[in-house]
């Protein structure tokens, strides 16, 4: 078999002509179609016409040029078939060797934000993958090309061989599905985002490649890092990183965690995580005091974490992170003294995001969670907390001091392992517990840890209290004020228990159980 025919018909014209070129210096004849004619034509590329294989102008503004049986015909085909071969030779149909397509940029145009649904749908390409589905069915036969990154070894095939490989030739087409399943993908979402159906029959979802990664959670494990496309940018997946290693699996899952923490506050606010749980969260009037608050909430496990700050990192700032070791710092921005100072430590990763600061997830954007056999869908927990919706259960009411306290531990709850229970203090977590298997064993790890700032503090917990054992433990740890959802059967010992030890409790009303 050689490679006598080509179709090319492509929305991005990247690598195009030299390609072409090479094609036509091999002795391929090119059938092309509109604006790609026009282009191969005036670089002095020979070119067949659509019309002149089909027999039939191009109609309807484009909409219909290549869905004809000649094109299709000749790209499905089996070359080894005697009857597909007589049927071709009785109607005069010639063989298409080879597919060069891309499509019309549907992601591109719902991208813009003021975008029509007429224009969306005009942006829906039809031909394209219909030729593109014809070409990799019958791939033992049919060369098909919808990534100009496969230029390159396509022309030099047919250069040295006349043909491509079938190894060759499977891979492209095994991309070509990959790459329609991606676009119908796209449509789907979309039209079904329009009509409403969040969460319908089926749930198809698509990423792009950010990058490959050296290995999983584990060295023996095999891992990529994939980003969703149309997600927006406030996003770990659009970080730009300025300094340090490549980013581990881990690394990522810590950032995005942190990050997630970071954008609940509108005042300077930075967080240090291990392990997907924050280990320290603090909030002040510059970003250089917020990263004290943390830090000083845990000295210990902060070391080897992942720091992430909503204002841009100043000197001052990056010579008090660069005194210990920490795997990233992540921030809208850095001064170029704090890169000074920052880079000095060649392993340590800075991530820069702009768009820190705007909401990371769109409205109807959904977790996705796989399990053994399937995938659990749930919206994100962006829920905060509503003045509206908080109750005062207790004889005392919280002071306003402890108010804004229990305000700032909520936020971060939120984000901790279930069952979680935080003490903050100061505009400060002093105490973490995290994915117990009760929630008194929670609360008595944060209470240890928090040691003497437990007194005077406040606590979070993620869920209700079963049982008055946490509000005693509290009690006991000289703990002054509580905030917690309700909605125990046994809420009233809990409420009792406050009483007795003239402990402050609110319900919020809301659970945020993070597993």
């Amino acid at each position: 078999m050689s490679v006598k025919k080509a179709l090319i018909s492509v929305s991005d014209k990247t690598g195009l002509i030299p390609f072409a070129r090479r094609l036509a210096a091999a002795g391929v004849e090119i059938i092309s179609t509109g604006g790609t004619a026009s282009l191969l034509k005036e670089a002095g590329v020979p070119v067949i016409g659509i019309s002149e294989v089909t027999g039939f102008p191009e109609i309807l503004d484009g909409r219909v040029k290549t869905l004809h049986p000649n094109i299709h015909s000749g790209l499905l085909a089996v070359r080894d078939n005697e009857a597909h071969q007589k049927q071709l030779k009785e109607l005069a149909i010639e063989t298409i060797d080879l597919v060069v397509v891309n499509l019309y940029p549907f992601k591109e145009t719902i991208a813009k934000p003021d975008v029509t649904f007429e224009e969306a749908i005009e942006n829906i390409d039809i031909g394209g993958p219909t030729m593109l589905r014809s070409a990799a069915k019958n791939h033992a036969f049919v060369s098909v090309v919808v990534d100009a990154a496969d230029y390159e070894t396509v022309a030099s095939e047919i250069e040295a061989n006349q043909d491509t490989t079938l190894e060759t030739r499977r891979k492209l087409a095994a991309k070509v599905f990959r790459h329609t399943a991606a676009y119908d993908a796209l449509i789907s979402r979309y039209l079904s985002d329009q009509v409403g159906e969040l969460l319908p029959e089926s749930f198809t979802v698509t990423y792009e490649k950010a990058q490959d990664l050296r290995y999983g959670e584990n060295p023996h494990q095999r891992a990529a890092f994939y980003r969703e496309p149309l997600a927006g940018t406030a996003s770990i997946a659009y970080a730009e990183q300025l300094h340090g290693k490549e980013l581990s699996y881990n690394n990522i899952n810590d950032a995005d965690a942190a990050l997630a923490i970071v954008r609940e506050f509108s005042e300077p606010a930075v967080v240090a995580i291990k392990h997907s749980n924050p280990c320290g969260v603090g909030i002040g009037t510059t970003i250089r005091e917020a990263y004290q608050k943390a830090y000083e909430a845990d000295a210990v496990s902060i070391f080897g974490g992942i720091v992430a700050a909503n204002r841009t990192i100043d000197r001052d700032t990056a010579l008090a992170m660069k005194e210990i070791f920490l795997e990233i710092i992540l921030a809208p921005d850095f001064t170029e003294e704090a890169l000074a100072v920052l880079t000095e430590k060649k392993n340590l990763r800075l991530l820069r995001i702009p768009t820190l600061n705007e909401a990371s997830v769109k409205a109807n954007h959904f977790r996705v969670a796989p399990v053994a056999g399937g995938a659990l869908v749930q919206d994100y927990d962006l829920k905060q907390l509503e003045e509206s919706e908080v109750r005062v259960v207790t004889d005392r009411e919280p002071t306003a001091e402890e108010m804004e306290q229990l305000k700032f531990a909520w936020k971060v709850v939120k984000h901790v392992k279930s069952n979680a229970i935080l003490l903050a203090k100061d505009n400060m977590t002093v105490g973490v517990g995290a994915g117990q298997m009760n929630r008194v064993g929670s609360a008595k790890i944060a209470i240890e840890q928090a040691n003497d700032l437990a007194i005077g503090s406040v606590l979070a917990s993620d869920a209700f209290f079963p049982m008055s054992d946490t509000v005693e433990a509290a009690a006991a740890a000289g703990i002054t004020a509580i905030i917690q959802p309700g909605g125990s059967v046994r809420d009233q010992e809990s409420i009792d228990a406050c009483n007795r030890f003239g402990i402050a409790m609110i319900f919020t009303g809301t659970r945020h159980f993070k597993h």
